[in-house]
């Protein structure tokens, strides 16, 4: 039996986001549980929400977790990186300048997580 682990640990390099930056969700997020006063399975945040980055934590050493306020839907909702591309528009021009057009691309996953 193989268990698949993500071996990269990005707390070696800065965090995608800083407080205070705008972010669309690239996925649909449901509660696991772990959201107070929801039912288990509800859907927090929709793919293409627009979140406002509060805080930034860490999780096991090694990853980035950003808490997102989601205005329109009134939560805020822990998300890494990989979920959330930026709107700023001096984010965007730094990755146009370093060829990373594809990241702020919309993903095409729709899948729950």
């Amino acid at each position: 039996m193989t268990f698949r682990r993500e071996q990269e640990v990005e707390l070696v390099a800065p965090p995608h986001f800083a407080p205070g930056a705008k972010v669309r969700a690239t996925k649909y997020i449901k509660n696991d549980g772990t959201y107070p006063f929801r039912e288990i399975g509800d859907i927090l945040v929709c793919k293409g929400d627009v979140g406002y980055v509060r805080d930034i934590g860490t999780f096991l050493q090694q990853f980035y977790i950003y808490a997102v306020e989601f205005v329109d839907r009134g939560v805020i909702v822990g998300m890494r990186g990989k979920e959330l591309v930026s709107l700023d528009e001096r984010d965007v021009e730094r990755a146009a300048e370093r060829g990373g057009q594809e990241q702020l691309n919309e993903s095409d996953d729709s899948s729950y997580r």
